[in-house]
């Protein structure tokens, strides 16, 4: 283990303004050094990374050339790059003296690596996975592409050195050392990721519900089939069960299509046609709100008026075709596909659909020049699409993530669009049961009875639940014994957020040796002269002395006077 205590040097740097360049100095520098380079093997990997940034700056002479640290001046709204940052291979080695601090490629080889001269690839793809990211992804398709490339003219075709891993991960360096530092919305990936099977399990063992059947086509589906998906806002995933098995959104769609409406039009024209409260009724009524408006855009009739806003002037087919170009980018470019086979059973089976469609023209709710036969087609084309699990928890992370997918960086929807919707779907999204859901599960949501739920915990990540059983109301049975147990376990609640409520687990926190972390922190922070972060870690460990301090003053007085021992402060260890 290694022993840091910062105090005294700590509150020099807090003290003082650094405006320039460390200044290279002839003696040993206050970076903690390990004792043997062997050591790197026998601790923590971000610790190795830490050790290999010290090392050399501990013996730089003062007669090399100094480094330009990237440091953050008063007033200063950029930061200077080091040039040597930029640069990689061995020609670039050969340029830099060996006492400089070496680049975050280097720093991502050393924490991969440790403490070998070489890597298999498929241990640093193993690691990637680790932290949620997938090869697929498409921020990492140029390293991939490269990656791929170099190995084929290795001579084992398997192992890199440093020069070649650099060549590799240059073009994403920054997305990689977020994902490696833990630095994700998720930190703990590995861990959050096995309670999820674990729930996925409980809820699998689940018989009740039936399938429904008064689509015919949707009958055909197997009540065994489970599965789910996530992504979070940063584009880490995770599938379980039988995630690539592609169904239709049936009325998961429906806060889709509402989104892409405001997005085009606002939202007081789209709320000039439809209202905003839950019904309290079946979601296939004939009944309108006291405007002669459908309450909400999640009942049938207001998803029906909502799909005659799409692209008026255009017909069915471009407004099929503008819908499954927001959706596939909503997804990320994954699988969204249709299901011809479901929209003519559909609409062969729409009597009642077909009833609130003439109901809403008699009440003059449609805009003026409306064809509600075209309407009707295009809703139960809507309702066909198909998604898998994994393509709609990505098309789920992108309204948690305010519109930008995670895992493309491109900005679908508006924000205004988001927020209106992740609103309704929190009222108005799981049909008789929203109100015990927001209750109980407090998340917005939508439910369709293909047996699909889409989940969103706004900033941290979105779920798709899939199975086709359902309950009397029209709920996934197992899916909602997910996100029962989801939030039971992990205080994504939105009201659990409130004041002393703690007592269950946060995932968003970072775990294990926190104080290790800390370290790597620290150094990364003086590596890249980040004067601010160096300043909130001594105030911090300053004020973690001064509760050590009183915990053992606690001690030694109940000692003297005869009493029980205190329960010791947690924050008591402060070396590493």
């Amino acid at each position: 283990m290694l022993h840091f205590r910062f105090s005294t040097v700590l509150k020099e740097c807090f003290q003082a303004t650094v405006k320039r360049p460390f200044p290279c100095r002839t003696q040993e520098s206050w970076y903690p050094a390990p004792r043997h380079r062997r050591c790197l093997g026998s601790v923590p990997s971000d610790v190795a990374a830490a050790a290999a940034v010290a090392t050399p700056h501990r013996t730089a002479p003062c007669s090399a050339p100094r480094r330009s640290y990237c440091v953050k001046t008063e007033g200063a709204a950029t930061v200077e790059l080091d040039d040597h940052l930029k640069k990689d291979g061995a020609e670039g080695d050969k340029r830099r003296n060996p006492g400089i601090l070496p680049s975050l490629e280097d720093l991502l080889f050393y924490t991969v690596a440790e403490g070998q001269e070489k890597i298999p690839a498929h241990k640093f793809l193993t690691a990637l996975k680790a932290t949620g990211l997938r090869t697929g992804d498409p921020r990492l398709k140029e390293c991939m592409e490269t990656l791929k490339e170099t190995l084929k003219k290795t001579p084992d075709g398997v192992t890199l050195d440093r020069h070649l891993f650099k060549k590799c991960v240059q073009s994403n360096i920054v997305l990689l050392t977020q994902a490696f530092r833990k630095k994700f919305v998720i930190p703990d990936f590995q861990s959050f990721t096995s309670h999820i099977d674990q729930l996925y399990e409980k809820a699998k063992n689940l018989s009740g519900g039936q399938v429904a059947d008064y689509i015919p086509q949707l009958a055909k589906f197997s009540p065994d089939l489970w599965a789910v998906s996530l992504c979070t806002v940063d584009g880490q995933r995770h599938t379980v069960g039988d995630t690539k098995v592609p169904f239709c959104l049936q009325s998961c769609v429906k806060p889709l299509k509402y989104a892409v409406a405001v997005h085009d039009h606002g939202t007081e024209y789209v709320h000039s046609f439809i209202g905003k409260e839950p019904s309290g009724l079946r979601f296939n009524k004939l009944f309108l709100n006291e405007d002669d408006k459908p309450h909400n855009p999640m009942v049938n009739a207001g998803a029906i008026v909502c799909t005659s806003l799409i692209q008026q002037t255009a017909s069915n087919a471009e407004k099929f075709d503008y819908v499954m170009t927001f959706l596939k980018k909503m997804a990320g470019n994954e699988y969204v596909g249709f299901s011809n086979a479901t929209f003519q059973s559909e609409r062969e089976s729409g009597d009642r659909n077909f009833a609130i469609g003439y109901y809403l023209k008699e009440k003059k709710c449609f805009p003026e020049g409306t064809d509600m036969t075209s309407v009707l087609d295009l809703y139960f084309q809507l309702c066909a699409i198909e998604v898998t699990c994994e393509s709609a928890s990505v098309m789920a992370a992108t309204l948690a993530n305010g519109g930008i997918c995670p895992i493309t960086g491109e900005r679908v929807l508006s924000p205004e669009a988001v927020r209106n919707t992740l609103s309704l779907m929190h009222s108005c999204g799981m049909y008789d049961f929203s109100g015990q859901f927001a209750f109980h599960v407090g998340l917005p949501s939508k439910s369709g009875v293909a047996g699909g739920i889409l989940l969103v915990v706004p900033n941290v990540m979105g779920i798709m639940c899939w199975s086709p059983p359902l309950d009397k109301l029209g709920n996934s049975v197992r899916g909602i014994q997910f996100c029962t147990d989801l939030v039971e376990l992990f205080n994504f609640h939105n009201y659990d957020n409130l004041r002393h409520f703690s007592k269950k687990h946060d995932p968003r926190r970072e775990g294990g040796d926190q104080r290790v972390k800390s370290v790597i922190n620290l150094l990364f922070a003086a590596y890249t002269g980040d004067v601010s972060a160096l300043r909130r870690f001594a105030l911090s460990s300053m004020d973690m002395e001064q509760r050590d301090y009183d915990s053992r003053t606690a001690l030694h007085v109940a000692a003297a006077e005869g009493k029980p021992e205190p329960e010791p402060s947690k924050d008591l260890k402060y070396h590493v």
